[in-house]
């Protein structure tokens, strides 16, 4: 039987050419994956990384891992949302 994963959060980099999803299972287990596109290539997402095959007790854990193991998810979280100035 295949394996189903709720996509909890979708982090996508301004460009939109890469994107991670933090997933639960079935099994109430919690993953990531990575993944880029060619904005001229209509086939879709492809995944990056073999990141879906960890397994994580909790959303946190996945996504702190994430942020880790991702480079370009790191900057994302240190810059200041669009809607904030930065404070001087």
């Amino acid at each position: 039987m295949a394996e189903h994963h709720l996509v909890l959060d979708s982090i996508e980099t301004p460009d939109g050419d890469r994107c991670v999803d933090i997933f639960r299972r079935d099994d109430g287990t919690f993953g990531f994956e990575a993944y880029r596109r060619d904005i001229e290539d209509p086939s879709g997402w492809f995944p990056v990384g073999r990141h879906r095959f960890s397994i994580f007790d909790s959303k946190a854990g996945a996504r702190a891992a994430a942020k880790i193991q991702v480079s370009w998810l790191s900057e994302i979280f240190l810059s200041p949302p669009l809607n904030e100035t930065p404070v001087r």
